[in-house]
C-alpha cells in the first residue's frame, strides 16, 4: 500500500513545499492538495515548486474539477509538468465542490465528468481527441503519461468512476463505506469489460498520530462536516431508498448548512453536528499502531493508497509517526508475504 499526503495551498507557499518535501524523506509516494482557488492559493504554481524539490513524489490535486478549469488547460498544465520534471503527476477530479460552491455555482453533471476524464487523458498522454468539434493535440506533449482518478461517493457516480476512471478516489476511512463503494466501482468496471483490478483504489482522511483523542476529534471534526455536503447531495437525490447505505447518511440529520470560507479548517464551526462515532470511523486516530491496524484492514478492502489529510495542529509528529513506524510497517507487511 501506498501513502500520501494531502495538503491546503495556504501561504506561504514555501511551507508546503517544506511540507512536501519532508513527506518525500518520511517515505510518502504523493503530495496531494486542495483545489480551489479562491480559499487557497493557485496548486498548478506551488506543484512546480514541489516536483523542482522532489525527486520521487507524484503530485495532483484531491480534487481539480471541469467546471472552474477549462479541461484542455487542465490537460495543458499537466503535460507541462510532466515534460519538466517526468512522468509525476496524476489528475484527481470530481464534479467540483469548494471550488464551485463557494462561487455560488454548482457542481458539474456526470456526462460533463465523464467527457472531463476523456479528454484530459487523452491529451495528456500525448493522444489526439475529439472536442467541440475540433480535433485537438499537443504536438509538444508526446512522452506525457497522466492517469485520471476519479472521486466518487454515489451509485451513479462510481459506476462512471469503474467505467472510464483509472483510478478511485473514496474521502473517507469508514471500513463498511469503502467495501461498499469498492465494490461497486469493481462491478462497474467488470461490466464495462475492464479488468477491476487495474483500477486504483485511494482512500483519503485526516490521520492524527497522538494520545489525546478528544483533542485529535476536535481538529478532525471538519471533516464529518465535509463529506456531510456529498452526503446531503445524495439524500437530496435518493432519499431513504437504500441505494445509500444508512451508514453514510444518518450522520447528516443534524446538519444545519454549511460555510465554505470555513471548508476544510480545523474548528469549522459548521461541524458541531458531527458526533464523535464518526470522526473515529470516518478519520484515523490514535497511536502510530492504531494506525498500522486500520491501514492494514483498508488493504484487506482492496485499498491501494491511504492519503493523510494533514489539516490539524499535529502535523510534524503526525509525519514523523508515520515515517519512522507507519509506512515502514505497511511496507514489511507487503515483504513479508511475498
Amino acid at each position: 500500500m501506498d501513502v500520501g499526503v494531502v495538503l491546503q495551498c495556504n501561504p506561504p507557499a514555501s511551507r508546503v513545499v517544506d511540507l512536501a518535501r519532508q513527506a518525500e524523506t518520511q517515505g510518502f509516494s504523493h503530495v496531494w492538495t486542495f483545489d480551489s482557488h479562491l480559499l487557497w492559493e493557485e496548486p498548478f504554481v506551488i506543484y512546480s515548486a514541489i516536483l523542482a524539490a522532489t525527486r520521487k513524489v507524484v503530485v495532483g490535486p484531491m480534487v481539480t474539477n471541469p467546471a472552474t478549469r477549462d479541461v484542455t488547460v487542465t490537460a495543458s498544465l499537466f503535460a507541462t509538468l510532466n515534460e519538466m520534471y517526468g512522468n509525476r503527476t496524476v489528475c484527481g477530479i470530481g464534479r467540483g465542490d469548494s471550488a464551485v460552491r463557494v462561487l455560488n455555482g454548482r457542481p458539474t453533471n456526470l456526462a460533463t465528468l465523464r467527457d472531463a476524464v476523456h479528454v484530459i487523458r487523452e491529451l495528456a498522454n500525448g493522444r489526439s481527441v475529439e472536442h467541440e468539434g475540433a480535433t485537438l493535440r499537443f504536438p509538444w506533449g508526446t512522452s506525457s503519461s497522466l492517469e485520471v482518478w476519479v472521486a466518487a461517493y454515489g451509485p451513479k457516480a462510481l459506476q462512471l468512476t469503474g467505467e472510464v476512471g483509472d483510478g478511485f478516489i473514496l474521502q473517507l476511512a469508514d471500513p463498511s463505506i469503502v467495501e461498499w463503494t469498492v465494490g461497486a466501482v469493481r462491478r462497474a468496471a467488470a461490466e464495462a469489460g475492464r479488468d477491476p483490478d487495474a483500477v486504483t483504489i485511494c482512500v483519503a482522511a485526516p490521520a492524527y498520530v497522538g494520545d489525546d483523542l478528544e483533542h485529535m476529534r476536535d481538529q478532525c471534526r471538519w471533516f464529518g462536516g465535509m463529506v456531510g455536503n456529498h452526503v446531503a447531495d445524495l439524500v437530496a437525490r435518493y432519499g431513504d431508498s437504500g441505494a445509500v447505505p444508512q451508514a453514510l447518511t444518518d450522520y447528516i440529520a443534524g446538519r444545519q448548512g454549511y460555510d465554505y470560507n470555513e471548508h476544510g479548517r480545523a474548528g469549522n464551526t459548521h461541524a458541531d453536528f458531527v458526533p464523535d462515532e464518526i470522526v473515529d470511523r470516518f478519520c484515523i486516530l490514535g497511536t502510530a499502531a492504531e494506525h498500522v491496524r486500520r491501514l492494514e484492514e483498508l488493504r484487506s478492502l482492496g485499498v491501494d493508497q491511504f492519503a493523510v489529510y494533514l489539516q490539524h495542529d499535529g502535523k510534524a509528529q503526525t509525519l514523523e509517526a508515520y515515517g519512522e513506524t507507519v509506512i515502514p510497517a505497511v511496507r514489511d507487511h507487503v515483504t513479508a508475504k511475498q
